[in-house]
């Protein structure tokens, strides 16, 4: 099922995300939790996509096995840095032939010392977008970020190029991981006055490592809210109390942000199972209201 058909409903949507091995040997392990949380039937998947390219089998088998055993539509990550023309062509391709019908369409980090080869035939994500939409048949998402790309000189300066995505044909949004709503429900007014209407999705992380996620967040440059900060020092050397803690703000975060019209929320579930069922779990009758 296309995505942009799922949006269109007025019930909240939930959703989880997946990433595929890095190497052969952990692709059971990973296919197995990808299971389990399809499992649990949420509205979508997203699959990301490996370092480059080199990921990019395994997202396709993840993302097809989900959709053939489990019925649950899947969006698979694309990254065109280190790709050419022809390469996304093949890939597009096969994700046809898989049945795949959902693309988020990203850049991709620059690789570190040469770490692999950047080709030159994309250089924004806008411009994968539009061979996307040259080769046609998928919903097509995109990156976006409320407190503004690491790469961008303002925030402004980050929405008009998010706007250039969805003039190329970008139909939804998926945000970087946030901690603070209000950073959210500010950018949706900024993005909504420059004429950007297309559904935004929110990224909720519920935070299990708090050591992982300060590094995290000093890269992104990702605002750590002084309430989150205070839960991290007080619980993060108890790994079990991290954990319930992580679950509990990342559920206040997604009733809050239901209660204020953001509808469809995404769950950076990071292959584990039992944080995706908890998230879940929690929001059983909330969903349905």
């Amino acid at each position: 099922m296309k995505l942009s058909n799922i949006f269109l409903s007025d019930k909240p949507t939930l959703s989880f995300e997946v990433f595929p091995p890095k190497t052969g040997d952990m692709y059971h392990k990973v296919e197995a939790a990808a299971r389990e949380i399809a499992a649990l039937a949420p509205d979508y998947m997203s699959v990301t996509y490996g370092a480059g390219g080199g990921g990019g089998k395994y997202t396709l088998d993840i993302a097809a096995d989900i959709e053939k055993n489990y019925s649950v539509p899947t969006l698979a990550h694309l990254t065109c840095v280190s790709a050419s023309r022809e390469d996304v062509r093949k890939i597009l391709a096969a994700l046809r032939e898989k049945g795949i019908e959902n693309i988020l369409a990203l850049r991709g980090d620059y690789p570190k010392d040469g770490e692999y080869p950047v080709k030159k035939d994309f250089r924004y994500a806008s411009e994968l977008i539009e061979e996307i939409v040259s080769f046609g048949g998928f919903t097509i998402g995109g990156a976006c970020y409320p407190e503004g790309h690491t790469e961008a000189e303002s925030l402004d300066d980050d929405i008009i190029n998010i706007g250039k995505k969805v003039d190329a044909g970008c139909q939804f949004l998926t945000t970087q991981m946030f901690f603070d709503n209000d950073i959210l429900y500010s950018y949706i007014e900024k993005l909504r006055k420059k004429g950007i209407f297309v559904p935004v999705v929110a990224g909720i992380m519920p935070i299990t490592n708090a050591r992982q996620i300060f590094r995290s967040c000093e890269l992104s440059g990702t605002v750590l809210p002084k309430r989150f900060i205070r839960i991290a020092e007080r619980y993060g050397d108890n790994p079990a109390a991290m954990k319930q803690a992580g679950i509990a703000y990342a559920t206040e975060q997604i009733i809050d942000l239901y209660a204020n019209g953001v509808k469809n929320v995404h769950v950076y579930s990071m292959n584990k199972p039992d944080v995706a069922r908890a998230i879940q779990s929690n929001l059983s009758e909330i969903i349905k209201a």
